[in-house]
């Protein structure tokens, strides 16, 4: 358990957090969230100690074993991978140094040798003789392979050091667990293996996410940093969002009753109570709902872009073909063999195990770039935008144009009232619309980029990893906006509630071919006859 009494924090005349106190019990897991600049991975800190806040205190229970996912990637610089995992659980690292290096002393003497014999015991009773096969199978499943296990961290690559300090977290079944962003860098593959070792975890798990697929199949409690406060909620992120919308609606119908009001909101719950049988914290998460106070439940104070792809056509029945496209990159084929034909309606989710062999597929497909053998054609009717993965060009040289100026090199429409209202809609107000571009963040960038495609009214969209730098409400407004979208797309995300809500056909691209599947995202992930067949187009 973690209680926080009385803690806040300020920075200068900032206030991050104002006099929060909450508990966190053990056996459950919470999802903290919160805007952009809330404090999330701050709050980690003050939990973990790495972190003084300006008042108050954190008590954790006595004896607890806390492990924080570390985010120095050199710290272990001179360490193998396997040794670094096991300094996760310090105590019976430092034992199992002591113990080795009294028993490798030629001249160990009487006192020596008791000392390491009671250390030896010490040891066994933590678990010490299965700690290397514990430490090499976790990072096994983590997709670190078995010939890199005694590899120095320094001749690694960082996402190799990314799973590795994610086992070191996990290693030795600590106490309490506080992780931030643990999915970065991470395949599909990794990521679930990774969601079921944390919904059946025993322990407290605290953990910050941008992944509300992630978020919603581990997590029984949210933790909603809001208004310098931070609030426990029953149950996941998709349950914490859509009754939040729901509180916001029914305050907004003020003609309703309450006792009308509370019988729809005991229907949601009864509702997603059923629906919660389909994810690993199902027991856990409907025990909480069970006890839930109906006055708990809060409209949420977030703000949500208006995201809306409207096509000025509809699409006919030629798409798209793609005919043997074939791509190489510094000698090594990225993709080949590519052949597909696009049908109205698809919603294509892109996938491949080489991030750069999607990224020049996006290029080819948008004209960027040329393949080195095949072909591929668009219907005549097809209009298409791009979201490219790297966006610096199209900001880059714009040190003169304030956000007002730059949306209008798109626009048709260019009029001052025109394009301040569009910008309005995605959460540019006030004076902010006279922001230099060149200086704007990577989310508020992606924003950008979205009101420009918007403004093009494409009937057929490109999105390369289209969730990278947004925040939990932007990539939320851009989920729904897509399951609506009328058109076509091809699209790739580390975001899996993205993948799994808006395909409804999933290609992946090998070096030897595709594999087409209509079938949601998740399925696909989970298919066995379609794992072996994977292996067998990447080796």
């Amino acid at each position: 358990m973690i209680t926080v009494n009385d803690i806040s924090l300020q920075f200068g005349k900032r206030t991050l957090f104002d006099e929060v106190n909450i508990k966190f019990n053990t056996g459950n897991c919470y999802g903290v969230i919160g805007a952009n600049g809330a404090g999330k991975s701050t709050f980690l800190k003050i939990l973990s100690g790495d972190k003084d806040p300006t008042g108050g205190h954190v008590s954790i229970a006595p004896g607890a074993r806390l492990a924080v996912l570390k985010q120095n990637h050199f710290e272990f610089n001179e360490y193998s991978a396997l040794h670094t995992v096991m300094m996760g659980h310090r105590k019976l690292y430092d034992i199992m140094i002591e113990k080795d290096a009294l028993w490798a002393d030629p001249e160990l003497s009487e006192s020596e040798a008791m000392r390491a014999s009671e250390l030896e015991g010490e040891f066994g009773e933590m678990g010490g003789y299965e700690a290397e096969s514990d430490a090499a199978m976790l990072l096994s499943n983590l997709g670190v392979k078995e010939e890199l296990h005694y590899t120095l961290m320094k001749d690694l690559t960082g996402p190799q050091k990314v799973r590795i300090l994610l086992a070191q977290a996990l290693f030795g079944n600590p106490d309490i667990l506080l992780l931030d962003e643990p999915t970065n860098d991470l395949d599909a593959e990794t990521v679930m293996w990774l969601e079921d070792f944390l919904a059946d975890y025993k322990n407290l798990v605290i953990v910050v996410s941008h992944d509300r697929h992630f978020l919603d199949m581990v997590c029984t409690h949210v933790a909603d940093i809001d208004f310098n406060k931070v609030k426990i909620y029953t149950g996941n992120y998709t349950f914490w969002y859509e009754t939040s919308q729901l509180a916001l609606r029914q305050m907004q119908n003020k003609n309703k009753k309450v006792d009308q009001k509370r019988k729809e909101m005991m229907e949601f719950i009864q509702r997603f109570s059923a629906n919660a049988s389909k994810s690993k914290q199902a027991t856990s998460r409907k025990k909480a709902l069970e006890k839930l106070n109906l006055e708990d439940i809060k409209p949420s104070s977030r703000k949500y872009p208006f995201i809306n792809f409207n096509p000025e056509r509809a699409p006919g029945d030629q798409i798209l073909e793609v005919t043997n496209l074939e791509k190489k990159l510094d000698g090594k084929t990225l993709f080949s063999k590519i052949n597909f034909t696009m049908n109205k309606g698809d919603k294509i989710a892109l996938f491949s195990r080489d991030s750069l062999a999607l990224t020049n597929f996006f290029e080819i497909l948008s004209g960027e770039k040329e393949a080195d053998s095949g072909e591929y054609k668009y219907g005549v009717t097809i209009t298409q935008a791009y979201l490219p993965n790297e966006n610096e060009e199209f900001f880059s040289g714009t040190q003169d144009l304030n956000l007002m100026d730059w949306l209008r090199q798109y626009s048709k429409e260019k009029d001052e009232v025109f394009i301040r209202g569009f910008l309005g809609r995605m959460l540019f107000s006030g004076e902010e619309v006279l922001k230099q571009s060149s200086v704007l963040s990577g989310g508020e960038k992606v924003r950008c980029m979205l009101s420009r495609m918007m403004l093009q009214n494409p009937n057929f969209l490109l999105l390369d990893e289209p969730t990278n730098h947004l925040d939990l409400e932007s990539i939320t407004a851009f989920n729904n906006a897509l399951i609506e979208f009328p058109g076509n797309m091809i699209f790739t995300s580390h975001d899996q509630h993205f993948m799994n809500t808006v395909a409804n056909r999933v290609i992946e691209i090998t070096p030897k071919g595709t594999i087409d599947k209509l079938m949601s995202f998740e399925e696909y992930l989970r298919d066995e006859k379609i794992k072996e067949q994977r292996e067998l187009m990447y080796k």
